[in-house]
């Protein structure tokens, strides 16, 4: 460093020295200025309200004043104490030692042109930056221990012309924290050296991570707010400003929604047969999504990669990349990992783990309540995009699917009801095959670049007693962007009504973040990230039973009038349909003689394809009807346990030789369209 960039340093250390009220003189110690470090959240970051390992932002202690430790000396010992007000949960790595790391001077990794991520070009190595060293402190440091550290002092304060080498240049610098207790770790016996009035001494704390569930959501406009406490002792007074910092604010991270589709039992769906849909299993492979399950961030960068890539990465790809190391203090990757030291290693761990999380953000699916005969298709690749829609992020570095440039969710193989790390890796197949057919939706149900590949290839998922699930993980996003996930869902079944398949019911998912844990404290070998179950069953899909409904809007058997009426089961055709069989229930609206009440609803016997319903109010009819009808007048509702169904009526009047007769109103929705009030799709909306 140039002269004049070292007095500019001391200019600004003396500067600071005064603002805290302490004395100084540039040239030489002529009294004992005091030793003071001002607290600092440099950057207090959001975190996910459902995260329990959630990292925290970098606590800093800028110091300046006291006197330096002279050359060869033992540089004095302390204690430094970080708190949370919600649990700790960095990685326990044994003896004591848990994943949070303090820094002095802010080290460089070692070789900065090999090693530095991201490289010297486009982040520059600060020219005094010491290379990173790590150490697993001794709590009584003795000659020998890595936290045993002597003084450089030449009689010239640091930060001046002459001044020696700062004593972290060769010896530790990164120190691995203690855990004690639940909320709390400490570094112990630190050698924090004194930096005298002309220079600003920087101690990072990081790779903290808290238990942002435990608080849960503000339920005011005023976000929870997880909270840091500093405390330092030792053998050497040292005096912290500010020693409480906010070093998180706490949000929701993912926001769940989707439909709920309503299918009929008695039509074969999506695997061929003249149902509807294609046929995922058989033929073209090709089928449609019957509903969605939709993903979206609670705020930008709630979505992470596991690891930043190697540098020199120009694109992701399917399955990811080669990852580098995340070895710049304080530098902003928005990944799930921490920071990682790379250079001398003075401990009994692999300091390459440090700061590691085992995967990017993961999304477990739970489907719930699925029929017997019932099966689920998810496709294999999702792409994030900023609107729902057809725009991408912009993800850096960005992605290289198909020409899709945007982040994306690949499915995960293996994994288990938890969503933890599988050994199977990304799913990969070709087939089956989704179109984008809107046929359920009120658009196609793929986003960015529509059902083409990879967005369309669909892989079965399987469950056990109607639990179904499936997890995602993120491959690419972008921390600028709010993003969402679109998520396509096949369903698919052949129909067997007279078995009672599939199983009619109203279908579940519940949405997550993902692995899902019980572990709120700190862990040696539970998944980081891990989240807590904050999710609620939502409606996807419901199997209705097949049904046709009629109403006759006037029917007599009073004043000399009787009615007979017919009801055809038509769901034997030259079509190919699959003939249904079903009862008939009868309902009455209207009144006997002397204003009596209607008669009961009654229901008949199983009706078979191609066959008829007939009976009259005076008399009953075939199928088990009988003639409870009999002196009623009103209007009458049949619902027919199958789809297809027309109804005629036919009034007489048994006085003289008139007569009336009209079709039944089929009230079901015709094509989709039109006002109903059973919501079933049928053939006619009325006649």
């Amino acid at each position: 460093m140039s002269d004049s960039r070292k007095w500019l340093i001391a200019l600004a250390a003396l500067a600071l020295l005064v603002a805290l009220g302490a004395p100084a003189n540039a040239q030489g110690i002529t009294t004992a200025p005091g030793f003071i470090c001002q607290a600092n959240a440099g950057n207090p970051v959001i975190v996910r309200t459902e995260g329990i390992t959630e990292l925290v932002g970098d606590l800093l202690l800028q110091c300046v004043g006291g006197v330096p430790t002279p050359a060869g000396k033992p540089i004095p010992g302390s204690n430094i104490t970080y708190t949370l007000n919600t649990n700790i949960t960095s990685r326990l790595l044994g003896g004591g030692f848990i994943d949070a790391l303090l820094l002095i001077d802010e080290p460089y990794p070692v070789n900065p042109a090999v090693n530095q991520n991201p490289p010297p070009s486009q982040v520059p190595t600060p020219p005094l930056a010491p290379t990173q060293n790590v150490c697993a402190p001794n709590s009584q440091p003795a000659p020998g221990l890595c936290n045993y550290e002597l003084g450089t002092f030449n009689g010239i304060l640091p930060g001046l012309p002459g001044s020696a080498p700062s004593p972290y240049t060769n010896q530790a610098n990164v120190f691995i924290a203690n855990q004690t207790a639940a909320n709390q770790v400490s570094w112990l016996g630190i050698p924090i050296d004194a930096p005298g009035t002309a220079f600003v001494r920087q101690i990072r704390m990081t790779n903290v991570r808290a238990n942002a569930c435990q608080l849960g959501l503000s339920s005011t406009l005023i976000p929870t707010q997880i909270v840091a406490f500093i405390s330092l002792n030792g053998s050497q007074q040292i005096t912290i400003n500010n020693p409480q910092q906010t070093v998180a604010f706490i949000q929701l991270g993912l926001i769940v929604a989707g439909q709920n589709t309503g299918l009929q039992q008695c039509n074969n769906l999506n695997v061929g047969g003249g149902g509807i849909g294609g046929n995922f299993f058989g033929g073209s492979l090709v089928g449609i999504a019957v509903t969605n399950v939709n993903l979206k961030e609670g705020f930008a960068a709630s979505f992470k990669r596991r690891q930043v890539p190697v540098n020199g990465t120009v694109s992701i790809p399917l399955g990811g990349v080669q990852e580098g190391t995340q070895d710049v203090p304080g530098f902003s990757y928005n990944t799930e990992s921490g920071f990682t030291p790379v250079g001398t290693n003075q401990t009994a761990f692999n300091i390459g783990a440090l700061g590691q999380a085992n995967s990017a953000t993961r999304f477990l699916l739970r489907f719930n309540n699925v029929g017997v005969g019932v099966r689920l298709i998810l496709p294999i690749v999702v792409p994030l995009t900023t609107n729902n829609g057809t725009t991408p992020g912009t993800p850096q570095p960005p992605s290289s699917v198909a020409g899709w440039t945007g982040g994306f969710l690949q499915l995960v193989a293996a994994t288990d009801g938890s969503g933890n790390v599988g050994a199977g890796g990304f799913a990969t197949g070709s087939g089956p095959i989704f179109s984008n057919s809107s046929f359920f939706f009120s658009s196609g149900p793929f986003k960015g670049l529509g059902a083409v590949a990879p967005f369309n290839v669909g892989q079965e998922i399987t469950g056990v007693g109607g639990s179904f699930s499936a997890v995602y993980e993120v491959v690419n996003a972008d921390p600028n962007a709010p993003e969402q996930a679109n998520i396509p869902v096949g369903v698919a079944f052949i129909s067997n009504t007279a078995q009672n398949i599939p199983t009619p019911g109203q279908s579940t998912v519940n949405a997550s973040f993902a692995p899902l844990s019980t572990v709120g404290t700190a862990d040696g070998s539970a998944n980081i990230p891990r989240f807590c179950d904050n999710s609620t069953a939502r409606n996807t899909f419901h199997i209705d039973v097949c049904s046709c409904n009629l109403l006759f809007p006037f029917i007599s058997n009073q004043a000399g009038f009787d009615t007979g009426i017919a009801i055809a089961n038509t769901t034997l055709d030259p079509y190919g349909t699959t003939p249904q069989n079903g009862t008939i229930k009868l309902f009455y609206f209207g009144n006997t003689p002397g204003n009596g009440a209607a008669p009961p609803a009654q229901t008949s016997q199983t009706v078979p394809g191609g066959s008829e319903l007939i009976f009259t109010l005076s008399g009953g009819g075939n199928f088990g009807i009988d003639a409870r009808g009999a002196g009623f007048q009103g209007y009458m509702f049949a619902i027919a346990n199958f789809q297809f169904c027309h109804g005629f009526a036919f009034i007489n009047d048994t006085h003289s030789s008139l007569s009336e007769g009209y079709l039944a109103i089929q009230i079901d929705i015709y094509g989709g369209t039109g006002l109903n009030r059973t919501g079933v799709v049928g053939e006619v909306q009325g006649h």
